[in-house]
């Protein structure tokens, strides 16, 4: 209803296995065949070549704003924008690559998909789904963390707060490294200057997004030369991503939800220059657990000080276990008690405050 593909195209592209099975569900589900369907909406505006629009569903309240203001202050030149109330971002899949955009509405999220391969449908929504904590559960979260006294008001005021994860494990823990020991804006313009230096040109046709984030490959056999950072910690990079490319290893170390996180933390420990923040930071976004709380950092103190709460951070974490397993959320809260208030135009801070939070402990 909403492209100008073949029905054999979204047919496949959605799961089935033939067109005749396609067209039965259709008319068992809507009372329609697709050719009726897409008349229905023809001439309402919301095809546009070469794109997939979906909704995606959410489990209300949804704080979106807070998710694109969090991903748009750390967007990488090329590779991600936020537009309005947009996030765009390149994706690199199995089969190709594309362009997602994802725009919070009332009870979803719109989402266009341009893919140079319908194969990779499927992976795209989970990832874009992943990236913006769609499948959490905030009435469990809030029932948790809405009962404990210091927290309350916290969750009355954003009762839709999201753990933002993201769309590549291993992306999202070479970024976690660029940023250490500087803020939000300056590990932005690191990640860009390797994106420009070893990421590879976007097949999918977009006028601003250009790249694709380089991979672990391509990290690991660079020149050291080439890594924008000190030398100390460009062996630190490239020793942690050889290990995500897998070099030296009977199989992948892959970094998603269906990941073991003792495991993850055991090998992100490993490598020189990544200590119990970077793992835990590692775990809570790119393996989607709901319960890791980093007690150790300065952000986190600094609002649990504010609050009442036990500041130091063998009390902090102690105090912590009464907001389990949902400990991630309960982070995501006191992090945002450090953001500047919005100004009376309602425009974005200029940097998100929880910088300090990102920098913490980046002497590992």
């Amino acid at each position: 209803m909403t492209t100008d593909l073949t029905f054999a195209a979204v047919a496949f592209a959605a799961g089935f296995a033939s067109i005749r099975q396609f067209n039965e569900t259709v008319r068992d589900v809507f009372a329609a065949t697709p050719t009726q369907l897409r008349a229905a909406r023809r001439g309402q505006g919301d095809a546009v070549a070469g794109t997939i629009a979906l909704r995606l569903p959410v489990r209300e309240p949804f704080d979106g704003a807070a998710l694109l203001r969090f991903l748009g202050t750390r967007a990488v030149p090329g590779v991600e924008e936020l537009v309005g109330d947009t996030y765009r971002r390149t994706v690199d899949l199995t089969y190709g690559d594309g362009v997602v955009e994802l725009s919070p509405a009332n009870g979803h999220v719109r989402c266009r998909l341009r893919l140079a391969d319908l194969r990779d449908l499927t992976a795209a929504v989970e990832r874009c789904r992943r990236l913006l904590d769609l499948d959490a559960d905030p009435d469990a979260v809030n029932d948790v963390l809405g009962s404990d006294p210091f927290l309350a008001q916290l969750v009355a005021g954003a009762p839709g707060r999201r753990v933002p994860g993201c769309i590549d494990g291993s992306e999202l823990a070479v970024r976690a490294v660029l940023g250490q020991q500087v803020s939000v804006i300056g590990a932005r313009t690191i990640a860009g200057r390797l994106a420009r230096a070893l990421g590879s040109p976007l097949t999918t046709a977009d006028a601003t997004l250009t790249l694709r984030f380089p991979t672990s490959a391509s990290i690991a056999a660079a020149d050291p030369a080439l890594l924008p950072m000190p030398s100390s910690r460009a062996k630190g990079l490239q020793a942690l991503t050889a290990l995500l490319a897998g070099q030296g290893a009977a199989e992948k170390f892959v970094l998603d939800p269906g990941s073991d996180r003792a495991d993850v933390e055991a090998r992100l420990l490993a490598v020189p220059g990544i200590g119990p923040w970077t793992a835990g930071y590692v775990a809570m976004r790119a393996l989607a657990d709901p319960d890791v709380f980093l007690a150790t950092d300065l952000g986190a103190r600094h609002a649990a000080r504010r609050l009442g709460l036990p500041s130091a951070a063998a009390g902090l974490e102690q105090r912590s276990r009464a907001w389990r397993p949902w400990r991630s959320y309960a982070l995501q809260h006191l992090w945002a008690t450090l953001d500047p208030p919005e100004d009376r135009a309602g425009a974005p801070p200029q940097l998100d405050a929880t910088a300090d939070a990102e920098r913490h402990a980046r002497q590992e």
